[in-house]
């Protein structure tokens, strides 16, 4: 395989979108690897775990259900997964997290929404990205999670940290409250999506009037725009 592309594990047991999504995948520009069930699933993962990057698993899966392979993933492994299932219940995608799932894509799914899932685990998760810089004055620094505005580090908190990481991942694009909400604080948060305006303003505040990077997008949420 090319070590310059990402290398995904697609476990899904239905033949037709099993295919649509390694061919979708392949022509993203990533290396696919696929299985049928849980038991090759297991197996695929481990004759190729130097090389893949990220696991797709559909959860419910002949030989093992999509669980199953995670736990066992989970005891040896902290590769990224993300599970794909028909069940959008709440104590569904409770137990996916409680698993160590990384996200949950509910059937039916658009290709696009999925490689953006992708995509956004991928830059968080991956060690060969040690800094991103932003219009010549924002770094971020993965290693040490640090951020640095030209070039002087400001001091954030942990969750303003994963907060103004995101946006980074995600930049360009148009964030709801409720999609950050579950990115940086998680699923099974209660807390009230205003709780987001006031990490956006304390950052707002650090990154100062000159960069104002995090746009307000009316009604909506936010965009990270440099």
């Amino acid at each position: 395989m090319d070590n310059g592309k990402n290398v995904i594990l697609l476990a899904e047991d239905e033949s037709k979108l099993r295919t649509t999504v390694i061919e979708y995948l392949k022509l993203s520009g990533y290396e696919v690897l696929s299985a049928q069930n849980g038991r090759q699933a297991l197996e695929a993962f481990y004759d190729n775990n130097t090389i893949v990057d990220l696991v797709i698993l559909d959860v419910m899966m002949p030989e093992l259900n999509g669980y199953e392979v995670l736990d066992e993933l989970r005891i040896n492994s902290e590769v990224p997964v993300i599970m794909l299932t028909a069940k959008s219940g709440e104590e569904d995608q409770l137990c996916a997290f409680d698993k160590g799932s990384d996200d949950y894509i509910t059937k039916p799914f658009k290709l696009s929404l999925l490689k953006a899932h992708i995509n956004a685990i991928l830059k968080r998760t991956s060690s060969s990205v040690v800094s991103v810089k932003f219009g010549g004055a924002l770094k971020i620094v993965a290693e040490s999670q640090q951020v640095m505005l030209d070039n002087q580090i400001i001091q954030t908190t942990p969750k303003e940290y994963e907060l103004l990481s995101y946006f980074v991942d995600n930049a360009n694009m148009v964030l709801t409250r409720e999609q950050i909400l579950d990115a940086v604080w998680g699923y099974d948060y209660d807390g009230e999506v205003r709780t987001v305006d006031t990490i956006v303003k304390q950052l707002r505040a650090k990154l100062t009037d000159r960069y104002p990077y995090i746009k307000s997008i009316y009604g909506v949420g936010y965009r990270f725009e440099v």
